[in-house]
């Protein structure tokens, strides 16, 4: 599944044009939806200096995306193309409803899974 993930109220605290603090539980989710094969574009409305310093936090982190405002990683975008992200799953914090809680995304998406202890996260808040 290619899901696009918004920044800003989404991953971090909303504070844009500053990069605000992480959201409980943001980076061990898509981590973990990495691990099971989804394919994570980030979605942004940041450019410039303010997106590279967004994916450096996302790196920092151990996140690394699919693609970055583009639907795959070679696409070329021009002023024809509109910035609009072919995805299965959009998670923003503009959602009708707001935010879900991130591990309520992922238990969403992989029922089968059981809250108990994660092997991939030091908070141990789910198992895989």
């Amino acid at each position: 599944m290619i899901i696009a993930v918004d920044f800003d109220g989404t991953i971090v605290e909303h504070k844009y044009p500053q990069i605000g603090k992480e959201l409980p539980f943001a980076f061990d989710t898509l981590k973990a939806l990495q691990r099971k094969g989804h394919k994570l574009i980030l979605w942004t409305y940041r450019t410039g200096k303010e997106l590279d310093d967004a994916v450096e936090l996302c790196r920092g982190k151990g996140l690394e995306f699919y693609a970055i405002n583009r639907n795959y990683p070679e696409e070329k975008l021009t002023e024809n193309i509109g910035r609009k992200i072919l995805a299965d799953l959009y998670i923003d914090d503009r959602n009708f409803g707001g935010m879900p809680q991130w591990t309520d995304i992922f238990q969403t998406l992989h029922p089968e899974e059981t809250f108990s202890t994660h092997k991939y996260s030091k908070k141990k808040w789910w198992k895989i």
